[in-house]
């Protein structure tokens, strides 16, 4: 298998490019290829979570980041990654990711024009082999079977043994390791996100940091969606930011069962752009979701924050 020996050739400053004070210089990359996520201009960092993902880039450590839907957790690592020009890649593991997708499996190929057999490895031996920030999305979702399979490689130093091929995988020097979840690993228990699971403490317990990344305070919010959106009117941000803000209030006092996120707030300015009606633009990015049965409350605190009727 090739191994790839690019490491970090530069160096960045935490406060001048994050805004967050760390007490050492960041790694990063002169140059970028294609595995760098784009760069967000507008995107809003968090303190505790950037510097939580900066340990992980600079100094190597596994870094499990969880929080309700749409918070971001995943844009943030990309994000981090883009401005050091540090590869990234995701994978979700749903139901359908098995071991074979990670390992890697005996699969038939054509070499010199003939069929042979030979072992293509899965994508979590590809990464360790390379310079890149691998990010474990919806980690508490994950299989058993396949959560093993990630344990050894949790170490800092962890390798991999592939006992198929008599071989053992030691990770690229600039290999990352990050995890996305919407739980803590404890489970559930708002009935929210049905699939997940408790997980392993064992496993749990190899993460040398764990961070939560909540929804924005609502000053952020605001200077987050009057940047991304500057032609959207200052006072129709301001009261859409107010309402979502409402909305969770609502739902953190058990009165909604849904909860917008940021994601669904951003979804909301665009709509409202493209069809010149931020009204409408509520109905078909949140309200439609709803409940019916609480669809009532969702239309009373949006009176309370435009002076006009949803439903």
């Amino acid at each position: 298998m090739t191994t790839y020996t690019h490491h970090p050739d530069t160096h960045c400053n935490a406060d001048d490019m994050f805004h967050v004070a760390m007490p050492w210089e960041i790694p990063a990359f002169s140059q970028s290829d294609e595995h760098v996520p784009e760069k967000d201009p507008h995107f809003q960092f968090v303190d505790s979570a950037t510097r939580a993902i900066l340990m992980g880039f600079a100094k190597n450590r596994r870094v499990y980041l969880y929080g309700p839907h749409g918070s971001g957790k995943s844009s943030h690592i990309e994000q981090v990654a883009a401005r050091l020009n540090w590869p990234c890649i995701r994978i979700n593991l749903d139901g359908h990711i098995t071991r074979a997708d990670l390992i890697g499996r005996d699969m038939v190929v054509m070499r010199d024009g003939k069929q042979v057999t030979e072992f293509v490895p899965g994508m979590l031996v590809w990464a360790m082999q390379r310079p890149i920030a691998l990010i474990l999305d919806e980690y508490d979702a994950g299989r058993p079977d396949v959560m093993f399979v990630i344990q050894r490689v949790l170490e800092t130093q962890g390798k991999l043994t592939l006992l198929d091929q008599n071989q053992v995988i030691t990770p690229h020097p600039s290999f990352r390791l990050f995890a996305t979840a919407n739980t803590a690993g404890q489970g559930d228990a708002s009935g929210l996100y049905v699939g997940t699971q408790a997980l392993n403490q064992a496993q749990l317990d190899r993460w040398h940091v764990t961070t939560e990344l909540g929804y924005m305070a609502t000053e952020a919010e605001t200077q987050l969606l009057q940047r991304k959106f500057d032609s959207l009117p200052e006072q129709q941000v301001q009261r859409m930011v107010t309402c979502a803000s409402l909305l969770r209030q609502a739902f953190e006092q058990g009165d909604l069962t849904t909860l917008i996120s940021l994601r669904t707030l951003i979804s909301w300015a665009e709509n409202s752009l493209l069809l010149n009606d931020p009204h409408e633009a509520m109905r078909l990015s949140f309200f439609n979701r709803c409940d019916e049965v609480e669809r009532s409350l969702v239309s009373e605190i949006y009176q309370r924050c435009f002076d006009v009727e949803l439903a």
